[in-house]
């Protein structure tokens, strides 16, 4: 699939411009912990401290707003067992499948090149 930007910007004129709910979007997929919350769930659902352990470096709290974001936007679905104590799963839904497919070649990408760009500076 290759589109353009300026292909993007003719099909629907007023994206991503201030106050456009793609930017919140944007937002919310591309922070860094969206991202890598995103990435670790396309390989399958996972418990909390799967995630806590899989996302290093994100905080309790972070996480749980992360989450709770991504779960509002339609992209994680949280399932809740009544069990003791308290088990939670997260998985993609079928949108946010959807877009990781999209978005883990970019992933592919930053990782293949990172080193070589971090080490120019």
């Amino acid at each position: 699939m290759k589109v353009s930007y300026a292909q993007i910007r003719e099909s629907t004129p007023q994206i991503f411009e201030p106050g456009c709910s793609t930017r919140v979007i944007l937002d919310h997929v591309m922070s860094k912990w969206g991202v890598l919350v995103l990435s670790s769930l396309s390989d399958g659902t996972r418990r909390w401290g799967e995630l806590r352990r899989e996302v290093g470096g994100i905080s309790e709290k972070m996480l749980a707003s992360t989450l709770r974001t991504l779960a509002d936007d339609g992209l994680v679905h949280r399932e809740s067992f009544p069990t003791v104590p308290p088990h939670v799963e997260y998985s993609l839904t079928p949108l946010g499948r959807d877009l990781m497919e999209r978005m883990l070649p970019l992933v592919e990408w930053v990782a293949d090149h990172a080193d070589g760009m971090t080490a120019r500076r």
